[in-house]
């Protein structure tokens, strides 16, 4: 695994790449395998506000898009007096491809909460819910 301040500086130089005109909040994620490969986003904004992507989802889509698998570690870096936890969507999606995953919440003044999926997202709703007959594929 990498160090975590390697991690924090790839979510800090996307969030610089963010798209965000309406709402100014600018964030960027770095997801982490267990081989060591990353894959990063930003969130992306758009007039259509229901259009936009979260950071979080934007890194899940590289990290498919990238073969990386065995996701161990999450880090969202965002600019606030707090960190700020992914949103419901974000938790559901990455609840899709990882049963446990460390999660880092980071401001750029560096404070640093870490916590993990479980604890955000504790009874997740997954494939085993859709009941018999439904291939969890």
């Amino acid at each position: 695994m990498l160090e975590l301040d390697e991690l924090v500086a790839r979510a800090s130089a996307v969030r610089e790449r963010a798209h965000a005109p309406y709402s100014g909040f600018r964030v960027g994620a770095v997801i982490e395998a267990s081989d060591g490969r990353t894959a990063v986003g930003c969130n992306v904004e758009n007039a259509s506000f229901g259009l936009g992507v979260c950071a979080e989802r934007a890194a899940v889509s590289a990290a498919l898009a990238a073969g990386l698998s065995e996701w161990k570690r999450l880090v969202v870096l965002v600019e606030a007096p707090q960190p700020v936890a992914p949103c419901g969507a974000c938790r559901q999606v990455l609840a899709e491809f990882c049963d446990e995953l460390e999660v880092v919440l980071v401001t750029t003044s560096g404070l640093r909460d870490v916590t993990s999926l479980s604890e955000l997202l504790p009874r997740r709703f997954g494939a085993g819910d859709l009941g018999e007959g439904r291939d969890a594929d």
